[in-house]
């Protein structure tokens, strides 16, 4: 039941490229008669998320209630970043009826709820809900786990052995914690495909949980707000990998800011992108780049070698700057190569 003494908080977790930015342009669109703020969590030292969201702005969610950490695990820095961003934000003229926080793709979930138990602020906010994205696309191509009965058989053979990767790990534990699990792109994988991934992020959960096929972000806020779990006070229920750990690194990730000049060709930049998730291993890339002759800044979003592209405003009196920032495992950041590709 939720706490009227309290501000909700829902968390908005998913793998990279899941779609959590759509959702939350969606909730700001829609935002079933609250007045929100946003906190958005990036992995890497350019924001873009953050800029997207901003731009979005209107009196549901001004602008000054659109909040931005690059650079560093929300759950990671909670004295020195976590805790005095969630008081500037309760603390703005007109207090915000919800809070929405994107976390990084990379995130574990539970060691953020834990930080709701902070003195400074377990009194005045309560975790309303964490809500888990699952590309249905992705999950259906076996992303996470592309023969679980095999992994499962090597680990009954010898209980030494770990063959899960990091990015599983990840995945496992936004499952875990989520009170609703969306699974985005539903159109992409079709009916069959939704199902299959339904099925395999049901079979991966530790609890039932309602799994919900949405496209375009289009989820309504009836359901996903409002739902006044209280996560923070129900952890045990929530298991994680790093469970009795005293904290956790990303060390198995890492970003780089690749600066670019005007590019002459966006098709052949795409293709180049693509590339690198073949070739480099890279896992996601993001930003904008500036295309000549165009007035309008292109916004790229790529997960794997998916790559998606549009015009989204005009560069106006920004500079005309080209950012990218990849995202891979920390063993295949090369930003001499990933250079090389994006340029050639």
């Amino acid at each position: 039941m939720e706490d009227l003494n309290k501000i909700p908080v829902t968390v908005i977790t998913g793998f990279l490229g899941a779609g959590k930015t759509t959702l939350i342009r969606q909730l700001m669109a829609n935002p079933g008669g609250r007045r929100l703020a946003v906190l958005v969590n990036e992995f890497g030292t350019t924001g873009v998320d953050g800029g997207i969201l901003r731009s979005c702005a209107d009196e549901n969610c001004p602008e000054d209630s659109i909040v931005e950490l690059a650079n560093g695990c929300l759950c990671c820095t909670v004295a020195d970043e976590f805790i005095p961003t969630i008081e500037t934000l309760m603390a703005l003229p007109e207090t915000p009826d919800h809070i929405l926080i994107e976390t990084s793709g990379l995130a574990l979930p539970k060691p953020l709820l834990k930080a709701f138990d902070w003195p400074p602020i377990r009194s005045r906010i309560t975790v309303d809900g964490v809500i888990a994205l699952a590309d249905a696309e992705a999950v259906d191509a076996g992303l996470f786990a592309p023969d679980p009965a095999a992994v499962q058989a090597q680990r009954d053979a010898d209980e030494r052995l770990d063959h899960e990767t990091p990015l599983s790990e990840v995945f496992e534990d936004q499952i875990a914690c989520a009170d609703i699990v969306l699974l985005t792109k539903a159109d992409l994988a079709g009916p069959e495909g939704v199902a299959r991934a339904r099925a395999y992020i049901q079979a991966e959960a530790p609890r039932r949980i309602p799994i919900l096929p949405v496209i375009e972000g289009a989820a309504d806020p009836r359901v996903i707000l409002g739902i006044g779990a209280a996560a923070e006070d129900d952890l045990d229920a929530r298991p994680s990998h790093h469970d009795g750990a005293d904290d956790h690194e990303h060390d198995d990730f890492a970003s780089v800011v690749i600066a670019l000049d005007e590019v002459a060709d966006a098709e052949a930049l795409q293709a180049a992108i693509a590339r690198l998730a073949r070739e480099q291993n890279v896992l996601r890339v993001k930003g904008h780049v500036a295309v000549a002759g165009k007035p309008m800044r292109l916004l790229v979003q790529a997960v794997g070698a998916r790559v998606r592209a549009q015009f989204d405003r005009p560069w106006g009196d920004a500079p005309r700057r080209s950012e990218l920032v990849v995202i891979a495992a920390h063993d295949d950041i090369d930003a001499a190569a990933i250079r090389k590709v994006l340029e050639g």
